[in-house]
């Protein structure tokens, strides 16, 4: 028989069998009957040739798709997870495939390779791989879902403008002294606060989103090794805050990353910059320390005492500004290891 006889019999269309035999159409009920009909079968055996199909086609679909994962897990680093208690321990590729998809909350790995996902990178970045497009996505979103886990009290950013001179007073305390009291502070201000370790291939340095009306999250990479990029970075994130810019991820990243947004991001990037460095180091103050030119490990010493912050974070400053080479002055200058606090597999 034909395809013509074939659809003559079942009063259908020639081209609806075409279709039907090329398997770019499935079975519903009414071919099912006519087909048991037409050629003297039962509805059963159609139904189960369909199902027995359908199976078929969805484990080939599968495999294919987790082909396609398989190379895209590659690319992270699983460590990065399970070190922070968020997934379970596995040597099986497929496993770690299904945990970080259960954790990131996405269907399917391939979504971390969208530029436009969480992080919107300008496509005409060449700097930026796909590589740092999963990662950086994936750590996004693991910032975001630590924040979503932190109880916190009800935004109150009058409070934390208050709070800021005493933030600034920890710069001369250590991690361990200072972490505790930074936690207390951001929780009562409505701050969701995440220290997390640097992934790698990710430039994201970090981000700040609300998360809802009354809670928003601040998130901070630990990469930062020297105590003065670490509180530079803090307020830049703070001011970010400030900034209230809802229903927006602001990312901060490598310099030779191109970010899109329907936001300025230029421009709310150089006001949180411009903030912090002014807080750290009141300009006019500054202004009349380097117009004396006395760089000296005394004299700068004096001059941070007198603004009240950690000298680290003086040189910081004078070598940045060109006032004195990145190799000096580097005794003052401390470097520590902010702890990251370790959630637990849910």
């Amino acid at each position: 028989m034909n395809q013509r006889e074939l659809a003559d019999r079942l009063n259908t269309t020639e081209k609806k069998i075409s279709e039907l035999v090329n398997g770019n159409i499935l079975l519903d009920d009414e071919l099912i009957d006519g087909l048991s009909l037409a050629l003297g079968t039962s509805t059963t055996l159609w139904k189960n040739l369909n199902e027995k199909y359908l199976t078929t086609k969805r484990q080939v679909e599968q495999e294919q798709q987790l082909e396609q994962e398989r190379v895209i897990q590659q690319q992270i680093d699983y460590r990065f997870w399970r070190q922070l208690g968020l997934v379970k321990e596995t040597r099986n590729i497929d496993e770690k495939i299904l945990a970080l998809k259960r954790f990131l909350h996405i269907s399917n790995l391939e979504v971390l390779e969208k530029r436009d996902f969480l992080v919107q990178y300008k496509t005409a970045v060449a700097e930026v791989k796909t590589i740092n497009v999963i990662n950086s996505n994936a750590w996004v979103q693991t910032a975001l879902n630590l924040g979503n886990r932190e109880v916190v009290e009800d935004i109150d950013l009058n409070y934390l403008k208050s709070v800021l001179p005493e933030i600034k007073a920890m710069t001369l305390e250590s991690p361990t002294e200072f972490i505790p009291k930074l936690r207390v502070i951001f929780r009562k201000a409505g701050v969701a606060f995440v220290m997390m370790p640097n992934l790698k291939n990710c430039g994201i340095n970090g981000a700040v989103k609300w998360l809802g009306k009354e809670k928003v999250l601040l998130a901070l990479n630990d990469r930062r090794k020297y105590a003065d990029v670490f509180w530079f970075a803090l307020f830049h994130e703070i001011r970010h805050i400030f900034q209230q810019k809802k229903g927006h991820i602001i990312v901060s990243t490598d310099k030779n990353i191109g970010i899109e947004s329907p936001l300025n991001l230029d421009e709310l990037e150089q006001d949180a910059d411009d903030f912090s460095r002014d807080f750290l180091i009141p300009p006019t103050a500054y202004k009349t320390f380097v117009q004396t030119f006395d760089f000296s490990k005394t004299a700068v010493e004096a001059f941070a005492q007198e603004i009240h912050v950690h000298p680290g974070i003086v040189v910081g400053r004078l070598q940045r500004d060109q006032f004195v080479k990145f190799s000096q002055l580097n005794q003052l200058r401390l470097k520590f290891k902010v702890p990251v606090e370790q959630p637990q597999v849910q």
